[in-house]
């Protein structure tokens, strides 16, 4: 049976993401030797790439074996940026605007009195640096996954900042727990507006496709989001990172497959998924 494909109209590489490949490649040309810290972006088969090329992710400061240092577009904590230059690396930071917009709203919520709190997931690099800024200024800092999250001792002013790529709903989630207990929180709206472009996207074209596919990486916060913002719309949802995983049995009795792409996706990795799904079946 012919079916028709068709990809969100915001869907793939973000602004940032898209810095942050363009300003490592550009350092290759001209560096002796670059390194990123970290993972540049949460896709693997842009890390795997970027390694075949002798640009290797360290996992710390101790691990760096290079001139230059590449600061992923997730960022870090400014005590990492002081002891890199200290220790003589040349720095090119690729933090996300986004992010850097951010971790600046954090540090100065602390360094005015507030008590931040950072919706979003602890452990994740963004996450971490923003915290990181936050408890720089001396200021309290608390990161909330959802409104039971928040704790249940709050003194003094709240101020809320939100991890870039997560959802309007959790955030606006946090924000209402808030008020409910009588707190009137300092928002920062620090969610990207790619992520969410991307969100929105996906969403309306869930509402007409009769299956949904997700482009990205795994360990990618923005493309789980996707995946799950189409789950949550009713449709079954494919999470790929490739299209040798793509399997003909998902688009039986399908009219429209619908594709989009997290915001750490390059166009590429989208061409050569399309082209495989439409090489299931031809299109209507």
């Amino acid at each position: 049976m012919a079916f028709v494909v068709k990809r969100a109209q915001h869907a793939g590489a973000c602004y940032g993401v898209q810095r942050a490949l363009d300003m490592t490649n550009k350092a290759a040309c001209e560096q002796p030797s670059v390194c990123t810290l970290g993972p540049l972006i949460h896709n693997p088969r842009v890390v795997t790439d970027l390694e075949s090329r002798g640009i290797t992710a360290c996992n710390s400061i101790d691990d760096i074996a290079a001139s230059s240092v590449v600061i992923r577009s997730h960022g870090v904590a400014p005590e990492v940026l002081s002891l890199l230059s200290e220790k003589g690396y040349t720095v090119i930071d690729a933090t996300c605007p986004h992010v850097m917009r951010a971790q600046q709203a954090a540090a100065k919520m602390a360094q005015d009195g507030y008590h931040v709190l950072v919706v979003g997931e602890a452990g994740h690099p963004e996450v971490e640096g923003i915290s990181a800024y936050a408890r720089s200024k001396g200021g309290q800092c608390t990161i909330v996954d959802g409104a039971a999250d928040i704790p249940k001792q709050l003194e003094g002013n709240i101020g809320v900042v939100v991890q870039t790529t997560q959802s309007r709903e959790k955030l606006d989630g946090v924000v209402s727990a808030l008020r409910e207990r009588g707190i009137e929180p300092l928002v920062k709206d620090t969610i990207c507006f790619a992520t969410a472009q991307r969100q929105r996207s996906a969403a309306e074209l869930a509402e007409e496709a009769d299956c949904m596919v997700v482009i990205g990486g795994r360990n990618s916060s923005n493309t789980t989001r996707l995946f799950e913002l189409c789950q949550a719309h009713g449709r079954v949802a494919y999470h790929v990172e490739g299209p040798e995983e793509i399997d003909p049995s998902w688009f039986e009795g399908c009219s429209v497959v619908g594709v989009t792409a997290g915001a750490s996706t390059p166009e590429n990795q989208i061409d050569a998924v399309i082209a495989a799904i439409e090489q299931v079946a031809p299109q209507a």
